[in-house]
């Protein structure tokens, strides 16, 4: 049987970090397998959409490089694959459930639910449907409920959970889990509004799309038993399960909104380059070598083996993301990036071309982490500053400073080649052979070329702002300086 893989967010707004992973170890496991990789949206609890979410969620996961074979927004819409449209199949399951005795009725009003609650708190239990006590076919009786059915009184379908021995499950990530049945509750698989639960869409979803192996977050693997209980109970054979680690903060704990940012449009909105971001979240859990950490997508296709990701939690080292997004853009095109940027430069009122910010790019990039950052990083490149920076003036301008710099810019004056590698040999040669301080001399020049103590190259700065462009910024220096 070929692979068939699926990707199920719920359109409740945006899309997590941990939610682009497991969708990108779906892509990765699919198309390493040369399988099929599917997108459904699971709004079955209408109580959390989020108006614009889908779209959103799919904007997010194109911006991001992973495509689907099957599902909406990528042109493989077979279908349906929104469960919202797919309700009458889920109520038909439900029943069938009912009708072979591995799920029965329960009629309890809210109110009688939370009274229940109570009362096993209180005496020190932990929360799990009694059936024996509640308005169940195991009190009413069959004739009861079959008379409460007919009148429609509202009514819930739950699972019917095994009260003694033990469930077992293979994990490909975790190898054999087994729980006691005890601690599984007698989970609701259709609501009183006669939608279904998550978990009963779920299996009913991933049965009838073929979904051979489950690729999900550790977050699921507690509800991994009632699942495997519902393929029993329908006689189905069960996917292969495999539950990716958390993705931890700094500190140990669950990554979470209240230590930063966790949706992947804060990554996208902040400047990140998709590619580096996904080259970052593909290895929290796994490395297809350790011996390196930039892959290309085809490379992690290639390399991936879902059976190596690792039990134990990834930390999400911000810091080392953004030298992974530094990293990427050292190895882009000066020109994309520049074209990236333009809109940038032009609404800071600067109308240089598209070449010139393109050498303004490979200038700068190692000095930066975004390219967002280049024209503010870089302002000096566009303009002259209007300000210099005062320690760094006071302490490289004085009274001896104008006739030692003099001669220097008289060079500059009368030569016809003005590339950095020729204004760095006869400064230095000038240098040399006046005894001057090498330091002093050349943060002298860098304080009169561009105002500021940090920068790019001299000499390279210099060839990029031209003979004419250098020549005007050192006299305007000369008109203003003591």
């Amino acid at each position: 049987m070929s692979v068939r893989v699926r990707f199920a967010p719920s359109p409740t707004g945006y899309l997590h970090v941990g939610g682009l992973r497991t969708a990108l170890y779906n892509f990765l496991f699919a198309r390493h397998h040369g399988g099929t990789n599917i997108i459904r949206i699971e709004d079955t609890d209408r109580t959390r959409f989020v108006e614009g979410a889908q779209e959103n969620l799919i904007d997010a996961l194109k911006w991001a490089g992973i495509d689907y074979d099957e599902g909406p927004g990528f042109g493989g819409n077979k279908g349906p694959y929104i469960q919202s449209e797919r309700t009458e199949l889920y109520r038909h399951h439900a029943q069938q459930l009912v009708d072979n005795g591995n799920a029965y009725y329960a009629f309890d009003t809210p109110e009688e639910l939370a009274e229940m609650r109570e009362k096993q708190k209180k005496s020190g239990l932990p929360y799990r449907y009694d059936r024996s006590s509640m308005k169940t076919v195991f009190t009413l009786g069959e004739e009861k409920t079959k008379q409460m059915v007919d009148d429609g009184v509202p009514y819930t379908i739950r699972l019917k959970v095994p009260q003694a021995g033990e469930i077992r499950f293979s994990d490909i990530i975790r190898g054999e889990v087994v729980v006691p049945a005890r601690d599984v509750d007698d989970q609701v698989l259709l609501k009183a509004d006669g939608f279904p639960t998550y978990h009963l869409a779920n299996i009913v979803d991933d049965y009838s799309m073929d979904i051979t192996h489950v690729i999900r977050g550790e977050e699921w693997l507690p509800s991994t038993p009632k699942h495997v209980l519902l393929y029993d109970a329908f006689g189905w054979k069960r996917p292969q399960f495999a539950h990716l680690p958390l993705l931890l903060n700094a500190d140990g704990s669950k990554l979470s909104k209240r230590q930063g940012d966790v949706a992947v449009e804060d990554y996208r909105n902040k400047g990140y380059d998709p590619e580096a971001f996904v080259n970052f979240v593909a290895l929290l859990g796994w490395n297809p070598s350790g011996e390196r950490e930039i892959y290309s997508m085809k490379e992690f296709i290639d390399a991936f083996n879902i059976e190596k990701v690792n039990k134990g939690g990834a930390v999400f080292d911000l810091r080392k993301l953004d030298w992974m997004n530094g990293e990427y853009l050292k190895a882009k095109d000066p020109l994309i990036i520049a074209k990236e940027i333009e809109s940038k430069v032009r609404q800071l009122g600067w109308n240089q071309d598209l070449e010139y910010i393109s050498k303004v790019v490979q200038l700068l990039r190692e000095r930066v982490d975004f390219a967002h950052s280049i024209p503010k990083f870089g302002a000096y490149m566009f303009e002259i500053p209007e300000q210099w920076e005062e320690d760094y003036y006071q302490k490289f301008w004085n009274n001896d400073s104008r006739g030692m710099i003099e001669p220097i810019i008289d060079k500059y004056r009368e030569s016809n080649d003005w590339t950095h590698t020729y204004l760095e040999q006869i400064t230095k040669d000038h240098i040399k052979s006046e005894g001057l301080k090498m330091g002093k001399v050349l943060n002298t020049l860098r304080l009169m070329v561009t105002r500021q103590h940090v920068g790019a190259g001299l000499f390279e700065t210099m060839e990029i702002l031209g003979k004419s462009g250098t020549l005007k910024r050192i006299d305007s220096f000369l008109d203003k300086a003591d």
